[in-house]
């Protein structure tokens, strides 16, 4: 009796297996809970964007170009000043000096200039004599030539008298430029933003090295300058619109404007694997905010590329997936190309998974336009309305697969977990 038990018994195990097994089977997976929007058409704006220092757009060092001890500085730091308005004094005594010693030597080549001048009338005269009296053939051949040398040499030494006067006069006039330059200046009509000298220091000014005594700027018209990467570059152009923000002034933007946009690339690291190609690109604020001042930090957007009434989506919805997932997959054919698609690596694709009224998520092959750093434009691949599976990121860079079943999440519930 004991071993039919143990039969029966055995029997109405595989039976509770069977059962359980086949329902396990027969039984739908989970769905995936997810977050979902529509398909909209509006306005998408491409952004670049960079961060850089506040800039006066016009700075200018003021230099010494003589060497001396400076006597004063009636400019302080922060001042604003006018165009020429005096900026510093260098002690200027041995260049009036020079001034006077050149003057001398003006008036000394003058006096030369005279008396050689005389010299030209008196051989003149001679000369005319002695011609009338060779005409009268009272006079050599011999005398005349005589009379005409002396003539030519007064003249030659009037010539170079001359010059030396004109040399006196140039010299003059350099001492007088060297006496002018012990007065600096402004410019232009800005503000002192650097002090580089004190008053009792001396001051070497050459023509092969600047001395800069002060720095001045024209606060009024401010610009940033940023790096932006040769990919982005290809889509500014000048005068475009940008939005400048201060780190300083946190929550305020200010308008601006692209100016310049460098035709010459800066590489950093070349023939390394940190090597990183930028470009300069200049933006100019239309108007000085309140309180800014050069140096400081700010971040620039430019408006490079607008597109109006067009599909957008949240930039989180388009995801990608191996080719061959994808409904629409077409393995390459055989013939002249097959080997090299063999050897290719896998392709990906840009995708967005949009639910149809069974609550499926199918994976919908796009093409993407400009991007925002919120939205994407779909060019092609979806039309306006479509439900699209947005969020969460981690179901939707790798859980959830085509013909997946869907739940929209309760947004009365906290986000999902995602790890």
């Amino acid at each position: 009796m004991t071993w039919w038990k143990a039969v029966i018994a055995g029997l109405l195990m595989l039976a509770v297996v069977g059962i359980t097994t086949r329902g396990m089977m027969n039984r739908p997976p989970p769905s995936q809970e997810v977050q979902t929007s529509k398909v909209k058409k509006g306005t998408i704006t491409r952004t670049v964007a960079g961060a850089g220092k506040v800039q006066a757009a016009t700075t200018v060092k003021i230099s010494a170009n003589i060497s001396g001890d400076l006597m004063e500085r009636p400019v302080k730091m922060g001042e604003k000043v006018a165009k020429g308005q005096v900026l510093a004094r260098i002690d200027r005594r041995r260049y009036e000096a020079a001034v006077k010693q050149a003057a001398a030597g003006v008036s000394v080549s003058k006096a030369d200039v005279q008396a050689a001048q005389v010299e030209v009338d008196r051989t003149a005269a001679e000369l005319g004599r002695v011609q009338t009296l060779a005409g009268k053939n009272m006079a050599s051949p011999a005398e005349v030539e005589q009379a005409k040398a002396a003539y030519d040499g007064a003249q030659a030494r009037v010539a170079s008298a001359k010059e030396r006067l004109a040399q006196a006069v140039a010299m003059s006039d350099q001492a007088n430029s060297d006496l002018s330059k012990t007065t600096l200046t402004s410019p232009i009509d800005g503000s002192v933003i650097e002090l580089s000298r004190e008053v009792g220091e001396r001051v070497r000014g050459s023509d092969f090295s600047e001395d800069v005594v002060m720095t001045l700027a024209a606060l009024n018209a401010m610009e940033v300058k940023i790096e932006v990467g040769e990919h982005e570059v290809v889509h500014l152009a000048l005068g475009q619109k940008a939005e400048v923000s201060v780190d300083a002034l946190e929550g305020q933007t200010f308008e601006g404007t692209v100016i310049e946009i460098a035709q010459k690339a800066l590489i950093k690291n070349p023939g390394t694997e940190a090597e990183v190609t930028t470009f300069p690109v200049t933006v100019a604020l239309t108007a000085r905010p309140p309180g800014v001042l050069p140096g400081m930090s700010s971040e620039v957007r430019i408006a490079a590329q607008t597109q109006k009434d067009t599909l957008i989506v949240p930039i989180q919805a388009v995801t990608v997936r191996p080719e061959k997932s994808l409904p629409d997959y077409q393995p390459p054919t055989e013939g002249g190309t097959s080997l090299v698609a063999k050897k290719r690596a896998e392709t990906l694709a840009k995708v967005v998974f949009v639910v149809d009224g069974n609550k499926k998520a199918h994976a919908k092959r796009v093409h993407t336009g400009i991007s925002s750093e919120t939205e994407f434009e779909i060019v092609d691949g979806l039309n306006e309305g479509d439900t699209i599976v947005d969020g969460p990121y981690r179901t939707l860079a790798k859980d959830l697969k085509d013909g997946d079943d869907v739940r929209e999440k309760d947004p009365n519930m906290g986000p999902p977990r995602n790890g």
